[in-house]
């Protein structure tokens, strides 16, 4: 696998023809996320939150019950990249829940506009730096 160190470990989400920052952490599912980018996914759209399968399997670390503004999640359940820009059907006033606990595995770094924007079937980059 390779790795780099969490501080280094910087990529883009691209949708929509919108690119966007983001960080991964020192996660052991960031890094597997990192050993197998670049990936291209279509959206899912769940509440203000974005999933999409990726080709990662990692176990649940420190799993989440809710989560902040702009995290960047892995569902195990469904081997999922999660994006949380807004309330969740699970969302109890302004928390953000997602369906199951996640490992939140890094933020975006800029604007949440570009998720705003997005529609399920989108196609989806995430990319090194």
């Amino acid at each position: 696998m390779s790795s780099a160190p969490a501080s280094e470990r910087k990529i883009t989400i691209t949708v929509g023809g919108a690119t966007v920052h983001a960080s991964l952490n020192d996660t052991d599912a960031a890094a597997r996320i990192w050993s197998a980018l670049p990936i291209d996914a279509s959206a899912n759209m769940w509440g203000d939150e974005i999933y999409f399968s990726i080709p990662v399997e990692a176990e649940e670390e420190d799993g989440r019950d809710v989560v902040d503004l702009g995290d960047l999640g892995y569902w195990p359940p469904g081997d999922a990249f999660c994006i949380f820009y807004g309330r969740t059907p699970l969302s109890r006033g302004d928390e953000i829940r997602p369906a199951s606990p996640v490992t939140v595995i890094g933020r975006v770094d800029g604007s949440l506009s570009a998720f705003m924007q997005a529609s399920p079937g989108d196609l989806i980059r995430i990319e090194r730096v």
